[in-house]
């Protein structure tokens, strides 16, 4: 009989700056522990559906958050973001494509592009179009996409994925868990070094 592999949870939101900068180690990880782990990633949902303009004392906040992430992991963020859209404090509409593309298996293609597009291509993943347009460039069926993306049933799904990323602990972004025989155990994010996390994983499996 076959053992079952540990999850790790990968508890992220599509326009999650800290995610963004967390990228090249993440993917570190990710190469190392594959075998031993089964990856599973969670939505967390930062900021639900809203059409309300991001009041600029706020824009300004999260543009400050992007340059401390620059100044202290050396991440690449476009600035022309805040002059070229109307920035809204909204990343289901993200999080939606971002199953709807699971349905077809490309999360992580998605979840590259919308990182891109909207970190370094200055476009807005709060707006739908965007989205959709970006689905089309990854060779995703667009019926099908569309179909999904807007259904009720999706929508539930994102609810019900983030409430099960809140029950186990999945509260910022990103967030780390191992889950072995039933049980939870929360891995520290080190944003610097991914040898630290290997290291913390191999114990506890």
């Amino acid at each position: 009989m076959q053992s079952v592999k540990p999850k790790l949870y990968y508890v992220y939101d599509p326009m999650c700056s800290w995610c963004w900068g967390y990228k090249p180690i993440w993917n570190e990880i990710k190469q190392v522990v594959a075998d031993d782990v089964d990856i599973i990633y969670l939505l967390g949902g930062l900021a639900p559906d809203s059409d309300e303009p991001m009041p600029e004392m706020m824009q300004a906040q999260i543009a400050s958050y992007w340059k401390k992430i620059e100044n202290y992991l050396g991440t690449t963020f476009n600035y022309e973001f805040w002059t070229e859209n109307t920035p809204r404090r909204s990343t289901y509409p993200a999080c939606r494509a971002i199953l709807a593309a699971r349905y077809q298996g490309a999360e992580q293609a998605m979840l590259d592009a919308i990182q891109v597009a909207y970190y370094l291509n200055a476009k807005n993943p709060s707006d739908n179009t965007v989205l959709v347009e970006l689905a089309k460039q990854l060779g995703l069926e667009s019926d099908k996409f569309e179909t999904a993306f807007v259904s009720q049933q999706l929508h539930q799904d994102l609810l019900t994925e983030i409430a099960f990323a809140r029950s186990i602990g999945g509260t910022s972004f990103p967030s780390l868990f191992i889950e072995k025989e039933g049980h939870c155990v929360e891995i520290p994010i080190d944003y610097k070094n991914a040898e630290v996390t290997i290291s913390l994983i191999s114990r506890i499996i």
